[in-house]
């Protein structure tokens, strides 16, 4: 029933976020796709994940074995760590920090998890600040990849 309960939590966050980004507007845009773009499209893709919590059968998600607990428990910490040192580390050393709990919380041995972290770090730095020109912190490793 839990997990029902989060659907319905997250078909009304669906919707606040949509119904705040509804404005979000560019004083000059030269682009077709405006600022409101991407809070629409996270906002329908979180609606429609909820809706499918709350009519989807089998079992629960929270219906997990206690065994799962701790590793569970431990990428939410990964996580929240993630979101503290982001801008210290900068996004690549930072997702590849994340990413060796995340990965061992998962059942990865640790070279495996670094390993899977570091590359994950490098293509996505390279996907979004390079190819996309999103501007992603550098952090630590500013001397790399230019300071920003």
């Amino acid at each position: 029933m839990s997990d029902r309960i989060l659907g319905a939590v997250c078909i009304a966050v669906g919707a606040g976020m949509a119904w705040a980004a509804r404005g979000y507007v560019a004083p000059i845009s030269y682009e077709p796709v405006g600022p409101s773009s991407f809070p629409m499209l996270m906002a329908g893709l979180m609606a429609a994940a909820g809706a499918w919590l709350v009519v989807r059968p089998g079992p629960h998600v929270f219906d997990m074995p206690r065994s799962h607990l701790l590793p569970f428990g431990l990428s939410v910490f990964a996580v929240f760590i993630y979101a503290g040192l982001f801008q210290l580390l900068g996004f690549t050393l930072a997702t590849a920090l994340m990413a060796l709990p995340v990965g061992m919380a998962f059942g990865g041995g640790w070279k495996k998890s670094l390993a899977g972290g570091v590359g994950l770090g490098l293509v996505l730095y390279l996907l979004f600040d390079k190819l996309l020109d999103v501007v992603l912190p550098t952090g630590l490793l500013s001397f790399i990849f230019g300071g920003r």
